[in-house]
């Protein structure tokens, strides 16, 4: 006979809250990995619903796209509200967990890299940072060779007639992302005329989501860290603070934010 179903065995309770295992007795540092672990449990989420949602936009069928990218946007705002619970922790409070990290750092998080490498943010360099973290290097260097989030987005205005230069729709997907004026001018106008083109408008203002909860995602965790450490150096050995800030200025979408003083 089949044992019933229970709340804890469908969610995994007993592996999920057995995972917790601090290295010190500071008291905050139960807090530091709670907050840590549901922030990936929230980016699996992400990583999950872009995945569909960029099939679904390479096969034009943009109306489920949109619910799953607004339902990573709402994830977004999970993650953005963690920086608010972390931010409780003090200098002092840190100063006792800090020793037991190590070199460990959130800068390893290779959820957050995927992330960052599916919306069209690629540096290369940052994929030997996972090459210890199972087949997660092996999976980024992978997602390196295929269409971006964004890609696909513009693929889709070429095939719907829009005028998008070939330098981008044959682009190699390994390369940085530049502004093109072709892109910029389809965007322009999409935002001109929304009533003729509603359902592209509409994928522009996810994707302008997307990117506005990334980045008040970065900049909580700028803040964030000003309060807790300072100046210091990041425990993963980056410059801490103003790594963060330079990584602020970093734009996945550069056309529909440059579009907005066009039209």
């Amino acid at each position: 006979m089949t044992a019933p179903v229970t709340y804890s065995g469908y969610l995994d309770l007993q592996q999920v809250l057995s995972a917790q295992h601090p290295a010190s007795e500071a008291h905050d540092e139960m807090l530091f990995i709670i907050v840590h672990q549901a922030s990936e449990l929230w980016l699996k989420l992400c990583l999950h619903e872009l995945t569909a949602a960029r099939e679904r936009i390479a096969a034009d069928d943009l109306r489920p796209a949109f619910k799953m990218l607004a339902r990573v946007a709402r994830a977004q705002q999970q993650l953005i509200q963690s920086w608010d619970v972390l931010s409780t922790m003090t200098p002092h409070d840190y100063s006792q967990i800090r020793p037991h990290l190590g070199g460990s750092s959130g800068f390893q998080s290779a959820q957050y890299r995927m992330m960052e490498f599916m919306l069209g943010g690629r540096d290369l360099k940052h994929i030997r940072l996972h090459r210890a973290a199972g087949d997660w290097a092996a999976r980024l260097e992978a997602e390196s060779e295929r269409a971006s989030l964004y890609d696909t987005a513009i693929n889709l205005l070429a095939k719907r007639g829009f005028a998008i230069s070939e330098e981008v729709t044959q682009r190699d997907p390994t390369a940085p992302y530049e502004h093109h004026e072709s892109v910029e001018a389809a965007w322009a106008a999409i935002y001109r005329d929304p009533q003729s083109h509603w359902d592209l408008y509409e994928l522009a203002e996810k994707l302008v989501d997307l990117e506005y909860h990334f980045q008040r995602w970065r900049f909580g965790h700028l803040k964030t860290v000003e309060r807790i450490i300072g100046f210091k150096r990041g425990t993963g050995g980056t410059p801490g603070v103003p790594y963060l800030a330079g990584v602020l200025k970093q734009a996945f979408f550069p056309e529909l934010l440059s579009v907005r003083t066009e039209i």
